[in-house]
């Protein structure tokens, strides 16, 4: 709540006592007092005193005409009546006519005619515009106290009689009520009825100040009298607001709001008590929607809408009390008398003056000063201009370069144009009437003022007076009679509205009108839009209209608000198009579309909200300025308007892009479009962008969707510039086809709607149209449509419009001459056609032409086929030159001749089964059998030579082949026939006869026999587990052990197959292979029950232990490589103590393989063994190429471990000292000698190299050969220190290192490679040596090419693999 500064104060305008107050009606401009001085004072608004009127004795009654012109005054000692024109400021005396005093008077609503009562109940009725005046004696018996006039002529009068009287505007009376106390504060509204009836229909009235009584006029019978509560003390007044609503003030404070509608009568709304001891009066500003209430020396304001609520507190100070309050016709003052007889006049609210031109927004921001702001995109905005208007205007515009305020008849104009502008310079102009509005442009002002407009020249300006364009006065002499009621101003015209519906284009470089429309009804506003090109009309109904002058075209605004307060185009140049209307509490934005394929249009866009009580003024972009109550400016965007922002709720982002589709504000979709990223919404964008053809927008979407087809289209549109050819194509794109048509029979190529028809198969309309725009294209549409009416089934139709495709292209010049094509295509559509029709002959013989093509013979030639004329269909066929359908043909008529003339050609496998059959009943079996073979029918072919030809070899040849299981039947049949029981087996076995062979084979002994075949025919996609039972059991109850535990271990029981095996193995001399087999059982079982039991066999648990190998095959086949390796190391040791060097070097190779397969470390024993085998084998390698050093290096190694090699120690070492010699080893040489000569060695010497031996004994070297003696040094590929050649372990990194398989020295990284077929690791340039002479690797055996010796080898993973870490590749 806030308390308001007095505007003026009247100190005692009339001395002390009681002061009664009225405002002028209109603007208020006048406030008129009375009090006990006798005497009348009337005061403008600053509370200057104009006029002041003596009058004879107190006043008893004064008030304003409707109009506000008059001010009419009675006295009660006097029987004149006192005007005071408020226009010209004369005063004029009206003798009543009556002799005694007059009490009271009272204004007509609509007319300038008075009532007035007097002392002795006499009425005086005064017509002032006609000077007529009526006295009417005896209409009450005594004093009439009070009355009040209805919007219809009615007067109602209550007097001292306690008589209330309602009188026509003659005086004659029409009804008398009597009353049941004193009447006071009489008024005339509508009470709300069951059914609207319209007009002031009752007549109210307070009854002994206790209650309110309401009279119906429509309802005389049943007048109503209200009463309330008694703690609300005694009706000091009430008021009429809304719709049929009266708020009742009562003299303790409170104050209620009752109903008049006729349900609810009487019911108490809403009740407060306002004021703490008393409320003296009560007034409503129908204007502004608001009450004012008076008491405790308060002012208390609230708003109509929300009575709940105190929205202002005006507290009077210095006063002992109020005595009474009344609002300004405007709603913007507030005047209250005091007790001690003060008048304070309060300033509520500013009156609402504002204007707006491009971006220039001016308000009347006091009574005196307009504020000129100007409104940028700019966070801050540039300081607004201030005016004093030195007067209180009534009127406020502003214009590109001037701003202007009127009142009354007299209007002020300052130049606000450059930095340097003084407001305080200004220059006026008076008018012949009071101006009702302005509009100013560069140069012009256009004054409206009594339904004239007079257009002049803001400054003077001697070359527009001199081509007589500085003023002029509309309307013009002899123009016939209207009224203007609105006008606007632009740079190049000026356009005015009547109250008789024209909208006229004064064109202002011309000075001449250029265009006129006629409206049906009066036009109430004019709204131009930026360029001032185009305008929005509301009329006298209040609907409106948008107006183009260049095309001359109206189009009503749909759905528009009720009670339109205006319209604003937007500001913003690129979307000028969009415009709102509004009214107190909504604003509804639309946009006029010009280029669309559904035509110029207005859509709705959608409707924002207003934040009550302001005004919109300006929009720019969807972001609306409003003034608020105080004259503030204030912004909102609208909703039509607004941005996708951080909204991420899914329903609000598609509703955003509704809005800037409808608003054609396409970069902002599209930026919305990528927030929601849905192909649907891209998809909506591109349609609106071609249906508002948008050509360049709609390819950059289309572009982004990459749909290829579209951009292609679009791109062909780029270049056209005719609007109906435009929109053609669009509608084609959005598959509107018929408007499509329509718009290209508007353009200047109509021959596009025959091609659009075409292209739709839409053959009637096309050959319809194509009569009319290009008979060329009618053969080709011909054409087109039979091939689409034979698809359909339609062939008569389709024959006569082949035929017409083909005779009118014949009456066409050069057609069939440029498009052979198209006549071959019409041909051919008559022989099918024809003999669909019944013509067959005719067809044939088309078909049959040699010009004809192979696919149309054979299309006629499967109608005729499905026609059941197959002789005439096997020709065609033949001469088509497909002879499988020509056979088929010919097999149905049973022309078997032609048949085998044909068969050469005949690739069918039916054809020829069925012409082998035909040949079979004939008895001609070769014939049958060959054709049989062409067929591929195997079991035909195995059955004939069976059969009748006598040749069981091709029936064989043909099972074994094929594996039939019915042809192997046949053979089993055949075989059991000739008694060839063992064939026989196998082919019941083949055709899966399992009881049938297995009953043949014990019937004949082939038990055992049977079991082989079993076991080689069947794999395990089709094993019978109950046969291999069967043979189980079989052998089982004849005590074969072996078979019955083998035939147990295919029927996979393993269990009792191994309980079999291990007693067969105790029983047969070569266990050999029963072990094998009860490894495999023991490996397919995966049972580590049946493995213990099995190597406890194997390890001598029948007292007698089995060879290594065995165990060593049973840990392998189940992938127990660890345990393998164990015992493949021991199986090498004992072939190595035997002697065999070659077999204990292969078995650890290949444990070694499989070890390094499966990712398992080798065991350092079994590399030291394969290292030491290897190089005992390399030395025979070594020797053969006549490399003795090489060979004497590694009898050395094998020499320093002889003792593993015990069957040939002095074979080895003899072989080392004779080696070492060689080499010129002689230090080595002479220490193996030595050791030779041992005498538990001695004797085993081979004789011819004992002297030898003896020799280099006796005569030992003296010194150490350290160039031959010594080892070379190569580099350690570990840590890259040098070691001896043949040495594996480095002494500084301790690591072992792999050997090489050409040399049996250590690996080096700069000559690095490794087996294509084992992967063993060797020195490239030394492994390259021995391939290219051996062609085998020395450790796998393997044949070796020599191009696939890798070079580009990492060393680094068979160096990791060595120590254990990852293992390399197998």
């Amino acid at each position: 709540m806030s308390i308001d500064k007095v505007l003026y104060q009247l100190y005692q305008p009339h001395g002390t006592g009681t002061v009664f107050i009225s405002w002028r009606p209109g603007n208020s401009t006048h406030l008129a007092t009375t009090g006990y001085d006798s005497s009348v004072a009337i005061f403008d608004r600053q509370g200057e005193l104009q006029e002041r009127i003596q009058i004879a004795g107190l006043c008893t009654g004064f008030g304003w005409d409707s109009d506000g012109d008059l001010l009419a005054i009675i006295s009660q000692s006097s029987s004149t009546i006192t005007l005071w024109d408020a226009t010209t400021g004369k005063k004029t005396q009206i003798d009543a006519g009556v002799r005694d005093g007059l009490t009271c008077m009272i204004w007509a609503k609509r007319a300038c005619l008075l009532a007035v009562g007097t002392q002795k109940g006499n009425l005086v009725l005064y017509d002032h515009i006609n000077a007529k005046r009526i006295p009417i004696l005896g209409k009450h018996k005594k004093r009439i106290t009070c009355g009040a006039w209805s919007y219809e002529g009615l007067l109602a009068l209550v007097s001292e009689d306690k008589v209330l009287t309602i009188s026509t505007s003659d005086g004659d009376t029409r009804r008398e009520i009597p009353l049941q106390g004193d009447a006071s504060d009489i008024q005339f509204n509508e009470m709300k009825m069951d059914h609207r009836v319209g007009g002031e229909n009752t007549v109210s009235l307070i009854i002994s100040k206790t209650t309110l009584f309401l009279y119906n006029i429509l309802d005389p019978e049943n007048p109503i009298e209200l009463a309330f509560q008694k703690r609300y003390g005694p009706i000091v007044t009430y008021k009429w607001y809304g719709d049929g609503y009266i708020l009742v003030g009562f003299q303790t404070g409170y104050f209620t709001a009752i109903s008049t509608h006729i349900k609810e009568v009487g019911q108490e709304l809403f009740q407060v008590k306002n004021h703490k001891d008393s409320l003296t009066d009560l007034a409503i500003s129908q204007t502004i929607g608001k009450i004012a209430t008076c008491g405790d020396n308060v002012i208390k304001i609230h708003s109509l809408q929300n009575l709940e609520e105190t929205e202002k507190l005006i507290t009077v100070n210095g006063e002992t009390g109020i005595n009474t309050v009344e609002w300004s016709m405007d709603g913007t003052m507030i005047a209250t008398v005091t007790h001690s007889g003060n008048v304070l006049v309060y300033l509520i609210q500013i009156p609402k003056l504002s204007s707006v031109c491009g971006n220039r927004i001016a308000l009347l921001t006091s009574l005196t000063e307009v504020t000129v702001h100007l409104y940028t995109l700019d966070k801050e905005k540039p300081e607004p201009i201030i005016i004093n208007t030195i007067i209180e205007p009534s009127v406020l515009t502003i214009g590109p370069i001037h701003a202007a305020v009127g009142l009354n008849n007299r209007a002020l104009f300052w130049d606000i144009s450059g930095r340097d502008y003084n407001t305080t310079i200004h220059f006026e102009r008076d008018y012949l009437a009071t101006i009702d509005s302005i509009r100013l442009n560069e140069t012009y002002a256009s004054v409206l003022f009594d339904g004239k407009l007079q257009l002049h020249s803001i400054k003077m300006d001697q070359t527009l007076s001199k081509e007589g364009k500085d003023t002029k006065m509309f309307p013009g002499l002899g123009v016939s009679d209207f009224k203007i009621t609105c006008h606007a101003l632009s740079s190049n015209f000026l356009i005015y509205g009547s109250d008789m519906g024209h909208i006229i284009y004064f064109s202002l470089e011309v000075f001449n009108q250029c265009t006129e429309h006629i409206h049906d009804n009066g036009i109430k506003e004019i709204y131009l839009d930026t360029n001032g090109t185009q305008l929005c009309f509301i009329d006298n109904k209040f609907d409106a209209y948008m107006y183009n002058p260049v095309q001359e075209t109206v189009l009503q605004i749909p759905d528009c608000l009720g009670c339109i307060e205006g319209v604003i185009w937007d500001q913003n140049i690129l979307e000028r198009n969009i415009f709102t209307v509004y009214n107190k509490t909504l604003i509804t934005t639309y946009i006029f579309v010009k280029y669309f394929i559904e035509g110029t249009k207005i859509i709705k866009i959608n409707t924002t909200k207003l934040p009550s009580e302001t005004l919109p003024l300006l929009m720019y972009s969807g972001e609306l300025t409003l003034s608020s109550t105080a004259n503030k400016l204030m912004q909102i965007t609208l909703s039509s308007h607004e941005d996708i922002g951080n909204i991420v709720e899914y329903t609000k982002m598609k509703e955003i892009l509704e809005n800037q589709i409808l608003c054609r504000r396409y970069q902002q979709a599209w930026e919305t479009c990528e927030r929601i990223n849905e192909k649907d919404s891209w998809l909506k964008l591109g349609e609106i962008a071609i249906a508002n053809l948008n050509i360049d927008f709609a390819i950059r979407i289309y572009r982004y969707l990459e749909d290829a087809a579209m951009v292609w289209a679009l791109q062909t549109m780029e270049t056209l510039d005719e609007l109906p050819l435009l929109c053609g194509h669009a509608c084609i794109l959005l598959g509107n086809y018929n408007e499509a048509e329509q718009f290209f029979l508007q353009s200047s190529q109509p021959v596009q709607a025959l091609y659009l028809r075409r292209d739709l198969m839409q053959w009637e309309q096309a050959l319809n149209l194509a009569q009319k725009l290009k008979a060329d294209e009618i053969p080709y549409i011909a054409r087109e449509y039979a091939q689409q009416l034979e698809f359909t089934g339609n062939y008569p139709k389709a024959l006569t419009n082949y035929e017409r495709g083909l005779v009118d292209s014949n009456n066409i010049s050069n057609t069939t001459t440029h498009n052979p094509q198209h006549r071959n295509l019409c041909l051919a559509g008559i022989a099918r056609m024809s003999i669909r029709c019944g013509d067959s002959r005719r067809g044939v013989n088309i078909a049959m032409d040699n010009e004809s093509s192979r696919q149309l013979r054979k299309e006629c030639a499967e109608i005729l086929e499905s026609m059941k004329q197959f002789n005439e269909a096997a020709l065609l066929y033949e001469k088509a030159e497909y002879f499988d359908k020509a056979a088929s043909a010919y097999i149905k008529l049973k022309n078997w001749q032609k048949v085998g003339q044909l068969l050469p050609q005949i690739s069918s496998a039916k054809l020829n089964i069925q012409y082998a059959k035909a040949k079979e009943a004939e008895g001609k079996y070769e014939e049958a059998a060959k054709a049989y073979e062409t067929a591929k029918d195997y079991e035909n072919i195995i059955r004939i030579n069976l059969e009748y030809l006598n040749n069981p070899a091709r029936s064989v040849e043909v099972v074994q082949q094929t594996k039939s299981i019915e042809g192997a039947k046949m053979v089993a049949k055949y075989f059991q026939k000739m008694n060839d029981y063992n064939s026989a087996i196998k082919f019941l076995i083949l055709s899966n006869c399992h009881e049938e062979a297995f009953q043949l084979a014990n019937q004949h002994g082939k038990m055992e026999l049977y079991g082989e075949i079993l076991i080689n025919t069947i794999d395990d996609s089709n094993a019978r587990k109950e046969d291999f039972k069967s043979l189980a059991m079989h052998f089982e109850s004849q005590k074969n052990n072996f078979l019955a535990g083998k035939y147990y271990f295919y029927a996979k029981e393993y269990q009792k197959a191994l309980r079999h095996l291990l007693k067969a193995a105790q029983l047969v001399t070569d266990e050999n292979e029963v072990l094998s087999l009860a490894i495999d059982t023991v490996a397919s079982s995966k049972d580590d029950k049946l493995a213990n039991q099995l190597i406890d066999f194997l390890l001598g648990g029948d007292g007698l232990p089995k060879d290594p190998k065995y165990l060593f095959r049973l840990y392998m086949a189940r992938k127990q490589y660890k345990e393998a390796a164990k015992t493949a190391i021991i199986i090498a040791n004992e072939e190595q103590i035997n002697g065999n060097y070659r077999s204990a070097h292969d078995v650890l190779f290949g444990m070694y393989q499989e070890l390094k397969k499966n990712k398992i470390n080798i065991p350092s024993e079994m590399q030291n063994n394969l290292r030491l085998l290897h190089s005992y084998i390399l030395v025979r390698l070594h020797v053969k190429k006549n490399d003795h050093l090489r060979g004497a290096r590694m009898l050395i190694r094998v020499a320093n471990n002889i003792s593993k090699f015990p069957s040939h120690i002095v074979p080895i070492l003899t072989s080392t000292v004779i080696e070492c010699q060689r080499a010129g080893l002689k230090y080595a040489a002479f220490n193996y000698a030595a050791m030779l000569m041992r005498p538990e060695y001695r004797s085993q010497i081979d004789a011819k190299y004992s002297k030898k031996i003896e020799a280099i004994v006796r005569k030992p070297p003296k010194s150490k050969d350290n160039e031959i003696e010594e080892e070379p040094l190569t580099p350690c590929p570990y840590c890259k220190s040098k070691l001896t050649e043949t040495e594996i372990t480095c002494d500084k990194c301790k690591n072992t290192i792999p050997f090489c398989i050409a040399t049996g020295r250590h690996i080096i990284e700069d000559d690095f490679t490794v087996c294509p077929q084992c992967d063993f690791p060797c020195i490239r340039s030394e492994f390259l040596r021995i391939i290219e002479s051996e062609n085998t690797c020395p450790m796998c055996s393997e044949k070796v090419d020599v191009n696939m010796i890798s070079s580009t080898l990492n060393i680094r993973s068979y160096l990791d693999f060595q120590e254990g870490k990852s293992p390399v590749r197998t």
